[in-house]
């Protein structure tokens, strides 16, 4: 993987968190892992499918769940709530009711700033940002698999959370 994300190396410190998603696989009932730079495993994604709501729970290597996504129902534009492990509402993702050049999604943050994703998010090259600061990036220009993107995750960052939105914003899109 360090050979296909070669053109990320370089460009700011090694602190920054890289991951590799797959795309479209995001589906109730489907698990799959996210995998880090070294092609290590890092993440699990648990689709949980005979429930009355949409439920995904992110989970550690060992098993451990970091972070569970539930859609509300019954709202007039899209909302999924990313809950901790303790239950309470880590973040709530929204999506821009007027979307004329590109998606817009906005996501409130419990302990932390609002943040706004910009970009194409069918086509994973979208931007998380907190103000004007970068959050993370997707992009597939990264890799020359299919079906595959990858996640660039700024320094001092909540990866696990910055992973579920991803994956959250991948549920809503594709529903």
């Amino acid at each position: 993987m360090r050979r296909i994300m070669g053109g990320l190396r370089n460009r700011e410190a090694e602190s920054i968190q890289r991951y590799k998603m797959h795309e479209k696989i995001v589906s109730i009932g489907d698990d799959y892992w996210i995998e880090n730079e070294a092609g290590e495993r890092a993440f699990y994604v648990d689709g949980k499918a005979l429930r009355v709501r949409n439920t995904l729970i992110i989970k550690d290597v060992q098993g451990n769940e970091l972070y569970k996504l539930k859609e509300k129902l019954l709202r007039i534009r899209d909302t999924l709530d990313i809950q901790n492990a303790d239950g309470n509402t880590a973040a709530t993702i929204k999506k821009a009711l007027v979307t004329p050049l590109r998606d817009r999604w906005k996501v409130e943050v419990a302990d932390g700033p609002e943040m706004n994703v910009q970009g194409n998010i069918l086509d994973h090259e979208y931007r998380i940002e907190a103000g004007r600061e970068k959050v993370a990036e997707a992009s597939k220009k990264w890799f020359r698999v299919r079906d595959t993107y990858g996640v660039e995750v700024s320094p001092g960052q909540d990866a696990a959370l910055i992973l579920a939105i991803t994956v959250a914003l991948d549920q809503m899109a594709h529903d």
